[in-house]
């Protein structure tokens, strides 16, 4: 497995932020004051609160914590603002599809295929043609949430068809059938997420970033 298929964070944040969710992490306690001032008020009343009602058995405490967390929430809860809503507008159903995907990276083969997971696949573009790239062509295998195949290379997006392992007919002793007329496909728009250059340049910043904090 190369970085980009271990680099499962990076393709979850920048999903995340196609979706417009902010990740926030630290380990510094300082930064995370309103958790740690929980966990101190917990630390010091709970104890007590256990004592005082006679509670000796973890089932019983965990008995204890419904009633428990009401008051708790009563006394130290913030009020909500019902009048203003922060929820992001949800995206349709083939925007997920998208955007909740996984990442691999693969270079063109000098059959003008890539190999995905043992097997060989040709680039497809919308009019049902197969696209051809020289040897070395990097690129980002797309797998959707719903498992479509998809292949980002120079900001263009193309569908993976899988290459069969024999021929299903001889050239020399089968008849040779009609050929059919390539399959339209609909392929997402220029606009997609996962454009590799976009991608990278958000990778790149994540390793910066990285790095400073460090």
């Amino acid at each position: 497995m190369n970085k980009t298929e271990l680099d499962t964070y990076t393709q979850f944040s920048y999903a995340c932020k196609q979706l417009g969710v902010e990740i926030k992490t630290t380990s510094i306690a300082q930064a995370k004051g309103r958790v740690e001032r929980a966990f101190q008020t917990l630390q010091q009343r709970l104890p007590i609160a256990l004592r005082l009602a006679g509670i000796t058995t973890i089932s019983e405490a965990n008995i204890f914590l419904n009633s428990y967390i009401k008051e708790y929430n009563a006394k130290f809860a913030l009020p909500i603002n019902n009048n203003k809503s922060v929820f992001e507008k949800q995206p349709d159903c083939e925007t997920i599809n998208q955007i909740l995907a996984v990442l691999t990276e693969r270079t063109v083969d000098c059959g003008h295929c890539i190999k995905f997971q043992k097997q060989y696949y040709k680039t497809i573009n919308e009019c049902g043609i197969q696209v051809h790239y020289h040897k070395g062509t990097k690129g980002l295998v797309i797998q959707t949430f719903d498992k479509r195949l998809l292949f980002s290379v120079n900001n263009k997006i193309y569908e993976l068809e899988v290459v069969p392992l024999h021929e299903p007919l001889s050239k020399n002793f089968d008849l040779q059938p009609l050929k059919e007329k390539p399959r339209k496909r609909n392929l997402p728009s220029p606009k997609h997420p996962w454009r590799m250059s976009t991608f990278l340049q958000f990778k790149n910043h994540k390793i910066t970033e990285t790095m400073l904090i460090c």
